[in-house]
């Protein structure tokens, strides 16, 4: 009996040890560089969350403007990247003249002066409408940026051929395979290095046709997180690393992350091995995993050091509080509603 206690004894402390080491980032090297901003959105307006449901038109409870940028602009962009953003995400319909459309709604009545259903319209009609034409912060009495945001709605090719070596995350809004299959297309026609700085996320079903179209272009959908995050929380304690996480944008709750194993370092570097990034983003209450780290608070609470990526809606605050914008973009974000969103 004595004997069998022992054995016991020892492959519980043998196991706990190899736990221990294989995680512990007390032995671990601290995972290089700065934390990668993405912003998401952009530059944006912000609005009112209380009640919020995918039906909401947002734009008509945005908050009082602070600035003159309209999400998913050629505009936003620019200025998100000079605020210190190291990737800027935007969303893609397709379109009925086989392009695609940077626009987040699945129809054009909310934000602009057109009807009907995005994807439903050709590019050439897209680009005639006025993007800023609902927003308005006081229940309607006021359209800050009415007839500010014509012709505004930019392609997919007008973002890659503006910013060719600029750092994106594409939002496919559908669940459509076909969807996938045609961002395929077209991320197969770019050069090896400029694909490399694309990443996409969205429907299961199109991410996952892009996925295996386009090999080692990094990919997330709800299911794919699911899979790669519990895997690892399963077993990752080997050290060993779940093929489902492979090539992957690997969005991370903040409420999740402790859970993982050799958070943060260790778990970096095996993400980072496997060809896939980090992005930590807001807590995870079952919604989606669009909320970010926007606030000071926010910021808190990722670990001291920390080099992996954010998830934010207010990158022109994140930034600043990490000493990221350089003071050209500092001197842009003062408020100003009167420029037009293509100026810049």
């Amino acid at each position: 009996m004595r004997r069998g206690l022992r054995y016991t004894l020892f492959v519980v402390v043998a196991l706990a040890a190899t736990i221990f080491f294989n995680n512990t980032n007390l032995l671990a090297p601290a995972f290089p560089g700065k934390p990668v901003l993405l912003a998401h959105r952009g530059i944006a307006q912000q609005f009112e969350t209380e009640g919020l449901t995918n039906q909401t038109c947002t734009a008509s409870r945005i908050l009082p403007p602070k600035h003159h940028y309209l999400e998913n602009t050629i505009a936003s962009m620019r200025a998100s990247f000079e605020a210190g953003a190291d990737v800027v995400e935007f969303d893609v319909h397709p379109t009925t003249d086989a392009q695609f459309a940077v626009f987040h709604d699945w129809t054009l009545d909310c934000r602009t002066n057109g009807h009907g259903v995005t994807r439903e319209q050709s590019m050439a009609y897209l680009k005639t409408l006025d993007i800023g034409y609902g927003y308005t912060a006081d229940g309607g009495a006021t359209f800050p940026f009415r007839g500010t945001g014509i012709g505004a709605m930019p392609s997919l090719d007008d973002v890659l051929r503006t910013f060719p070596k600029q750092s994106f995350l594409i939002n496919v809004k559908s669940d459509d395979p076909a969807e996938g299959e045609k961002l395929a297309a077209v991320l197969r026609g770019l050069t090896t290095e400029r694909r490399a700085l694309l990443m996409a996320y969205g429907g299961d079903k199109p991410i996952a046709a892009l996925h295996a179209a386009v090999p080692g272009v990094k990919t997330a959908s709800r299911r794919s997180l699911k899979a790669c995050l519990l895997r690892y929380i399963a077993y990752g304690w080997t050290g060993a690393t779940p093929q489902a996480c492979g090539s992957m944008a690997v969005f991370v709750p903040i409420n999740v992350a402790p859970w993982l194993w050799g958070w943060p370092n260790r778990f970096l570097g095996r993400m980072a091995s496997v060809g896939s990034v980090v992005f930590v983003v807001g807590p995870y209450r079952g919604g989606d995993f669009s909320t970010g780290l926007d606030t000071a608070e926010d910021l808190a609470g990722l670990p001291t050091g920390y080099a992996g990526g954010l998830l934010t809606n207010e990158i022109e605050a994140v930034a600043g509080r990490l000493d990221r914008a350089n003071e050209h973009a500092r001197s842009q974000m003062r408020p100003d509603v009167t420029r037009r969103p293509s100026d810049r």
